[in-house]
């Protein structure tokens, strides 16, 4: 195992970095979608002599890119191999701060951790791993349990959307988290704000920013470097819902032609698409709209921009549209959300628990005051961080892809676009302008 400084990240070669080889083989579709939601091989494409190699390839990659959905990483995926090293991997970084969980504050030298691991045909890489195993403590997630999720034996999942992203993007079997390629300069960035990300979200437990959960990259044997960022999964847990959008807040190039009712692919729609939905929060709304306040200036003084609002929308159960139901319970989760105590607390014990451990709680609050933090009564759910309530349905809501900085290149490709869409709403704005507009979205499509 070696252990270097992140400074040494930026002496490395820019050659070692790269996306995902991208060998051939089939995607199975999990979703139980028919036939006709996929793509079949032409009769001129099978094996016809007059086809050439280059007609071939050009059909292949046209037909590659109108697959959306969830597909199976299997034994004949063309990354099922990285994944399985990926996965020992992961098995093997997770388990040092599951050997030496350390209770102690955050040091400087944390941050700039880089913990190397050799492994047969490959190294992980691990970075700022201090930081983020006393992140996931404090979002009450057991290293057991993240362990487990990412090095399961069941197969990884493979997400492809109508995003203009050239990352991968892949799923847990579970569906619980991420992890998304990167480019090496956004790991470089990333880590450069990582204390300020991590101070916002102590400040503001609620906070609908995604979850960043680990940092790391892979050499695999005369491969280029892949970096990689693991992250909870917004839309979890996604069985039950039924409509998902990207929403940036304008209206250039924000359309994704719907599919069928009953087609099982999964498709993101965009902010036109959204004309005619509202998000009905009820008493909710004004929290809503004050934590979009605070996460976008924490974004705006970031100089980021052409970051996106998921929201997905779930039909509430009858037993679910109880506003007491389970109230300990979420008191428990609500109250200590922000130091990750109360996650594992057996429901026998949680009535006392809660009168006890409230007390304490209730004073540490006059320092840490939890309105000035603007926490809210979480739900009794999985994903409370990501979820809202209404009267009817339940929303699955955050904010994800903060890495454009408004730089020179984005300076002329305003005024480019300017010159393109004259009076038009489209993404590339100052940050000031985007954090601004966001939030107009939201306060004009939530009642």
């Amino acid at each position: 195992m070696k252990h270097r400084q992140i400074s040494q990240l930026s002496k490395e070669s820019s050659q070692n970095s790269g996306p995902l080889d991208r060998r051939s083989g089939p995607c199975v579709c999990i979703l139980g979608g028919s036939s006709e939601d996929r793509p079949s091989l032409p009769t001129s494409s099978q094996g016809s002599q007059g086809d050439s190699l280059f007609q071939r390839l050009l059909w292949h990659l046209r037909e590659k890119w109108k697959l959306l959905g969830l597909f199976e990483i299997n034994s004949e995926h063309e990354h099922y191999e990285l994944l399985c090293m990926i996965k020992a991997g992961l098995r093997d970084a997770i388990q040092v701060s599951v050997d030496h969980l350390s209770r102690q504050p955050l040091k400087e030298e944390d941050y700039a951790s880089v913990m190397t691991q050799p492994h047969e045909g490959f190294e992980l890489t691990t970075m700022a791993g201090p930081v983020f195993a006393h992140f996931r403590r404090f979002l009450g997630l057991e290293e057991k349990d993240y362990q487990n999720s990412l090095s399961s034996s069941h197969c990884f999942l493979q997400f492809i959307s109508n995003s203009k992203s050239k990352a991968n993007f892949f799923l847990t079997n579970d569906k619980r988290f991420f992890l998304k390629t990167q480019e090496k300069w956004e790991i470089q960035f990333l880590l450069s704000k990582l204390a300020l990300y991590i101070h916002h979200l102590h400040e503001y437990p609620h906070s609908l920013l995604v979850k960043f959960l680990g940092i790391h990259s892979i050499k695999v044997a005369r491969e280029k470097k892949k970096y990689f960022i693991i992250m909870q999964s917004i839309f979890y847990p996604d069985n039950r819902i039924t409509e998902r959008y990207d929403i940036k807040g304008c209206r250039v190039s924000r359309w994704t032609e719907p599919l069928p009712e009953d087609s099982h692919i999964i498709t993101v729609l965009k902010d036109l698409n959204f004309e005619g939905h509202t998000i009905s929060l009820g008493s909710q709304r004004n929290w809503f709209i004050k934590q979009m306040e605070l996460d976008t200036t924490f974004l705006r003084n970031l100089n980021v921009l052409d970051y996106s609002l998921l929201v997905a929308f779930q039909k509430l159960h009858l037993d679910e549209k109880q506003p007491n139901k389970n109230i300990m319970s979420r008191i428990a989760k609500s109250v200590h959300g922000a130091w990750g105590e109360a996650s594992s607390v057996p429901s026998d014990r949680l009535s006392r628990y809660v009168k006890k451990s409230t007390i304490s709680s209730l004073r540490r609050s006059k320092a840490y005051n939890l309105a000035a933090h603007n926490c809210r009564l979480l739900p009794d759910v999985l994903n409370a961080l990501h979820t809202l309530d209404g009267p009817e349905h339940r929303y699955f809501i955050g904010i994800i892809d903060f890495f454009t900085v408004y730089n020179l290149r984005k300076r002329i490709e305003f005024l480019w676009k300017s010159l393109l869409h004259p009076g038009g709403s489209f993404s590339t704005v100052n940050p000031t302008r985007y954090a601004s507009r966001l939030c107009q979205w939201v306060e004009t499509h939530t009642v």
